[in-house]
C-alpha cells in the first residue's frame, strides 16, 4: 500500500508511481520468461496504410457487379439487377403483394420522395409511412412494426459484398434494422470496388461532418451462441434485398 500522504494530490501521485513500478516488473517477469530482452521502444512504421498496388486495384463495374453479387448472397442476401428506379419500384411492389405487406417504412431522401412509393404499393394494401415526416410519431415503433424497409445505399463495396448506409434526421438506422424485410436501392454509380474507397471520404470530411452513425451491411442479421446455433433476423431484418439500379 501506498505510505501516507500529506494530501491528496499527493497520495494519487504515490499510487500512480506504485502501479507504474507494478506494471514494470510484470513486464519484466514476462521478457525473462521468454528469454528475450523486453521491447521498450515502439517499433518503426516505415509504412502507413493500404500500399500503392491495393490503392490503385480497381475492378470494372460488371466485374464489380458481378463479385458485390457472389459476396452478398454468400453471406444470405438476396440481389436483383433492374435497369432503373422504376424497375426498383415495380419489383418492391411485387414483393409487398406476394409477402402481404401491410406497413412499410421508407427514408426520407429525394431519390424515394420522388418515386411514388406510396401510390403503388397502395394498390397491393400496405401503408408506406416516411421516417421523421411528422414530429409527433414514435418513429422507432413505427419502424418495429414495419414488414418493409427501404434506404438509398451511400456506397457500396463489391470486394466485402457490404452496403454502407449513413444515419441523420432523415436516415434513421432504425429503417435498415427494425423491419422483418429490407430493400437497399444502390445507384451503379455509387458501387465501388474496395471499401478503403468509402472510408477515405470520412477521413476528408474530417471529424465536424461525420453522419451521425455509419453503417455497414453484408446481408441478414446472423446471431449464433457459443454452441454454434446460428439464427436469422434476431437484431435486424432476417431478409435483405440489395437493389443494383443502373
Amino acid at each position: 500500500m501506498a505510505k501516507q500522504a500529506d494530501s491528496h494530490e499527493e497520495w494519487l501521485k504515490q499510487l500512480a508511481e506504485e502501479s507504474k513500478r507494478k506494471q514494470e516488473a510484470f513486464m519484466n517477469g514476462i521478457a525473462q520468461k521468454l528469454r528475450r530482452p523486453r521491447v521498450t521502444s515502439a517499433p518503426e512504421h516505415p509504412f502507413r496504410g493500404a500500399p500503392d498496388f491495393w490503392q490503385a486495384f480497381e475492378w470494372p463495374l460488371e466485374e464489380r457487379m458481378d463479385r458485390f453479387e457472389a459476396n452478398f448472397e454468400a453471406a444470405g442476401g438476396h440481389v436483383e439487377r433492374l435497369a432503373d428506379m422504376e424497375a426498383a419500384k415495380r419489383f418492391i411492389a411485387e414483393k409487398a403483394e406476394a409477402l402481404s405487406a401491410k406497413y412499410v417504412i421508407r427514408q426520407n431522401q429525394p431519390e424515394l420522395n420522388g418515386l411514388g412509393l406510396e401510390e403503388s404499393l397502395a394498390a397491393s394494401g400496405a401503408e408506406v409511412r416516411i421516417w421523421n415526416s411528422e414530429a409527433e410519431q414514435n418513429w422507432r415503433a413505427r419502424a418495429a412494426e414495419s414488414d418493409f424497409g427501404i434506404v438509398m445505399a451511400d456506397y457500396a463495396a463489391a470486394y466485402t459484398g457490404s452496403v454502407t448506409v449513413l444515419s441523420s434526421k432523415d436516415k434513421g438506422r432504425s429503417v435498415s434494422l427494425l423491419p422483418t424485410v429490407l430493400f437497399v436501392l444502390i445507384p451503379l454509380e455509387r458501387l465501388k470496388t474496395r471499401l478503403g474507397e468509402i472510408l477515405v471520404n470520412f477521413d476528408e470530411a474530417g471529424r465536424d461532418q461525420l453522419p451521425a452513425g455509419i453503417h455497414f451491411i453484408s446481408g441478414p442479421s446472423r446471431s449464433a451462441d457459443i454452441e454454434n446455433d446460428l439464427t436469422i433476423g434476431v437484431h435486424g431484418p432476417g431478409v435483405v434485398y440489395a437493389l443494383l439500379v443502373g
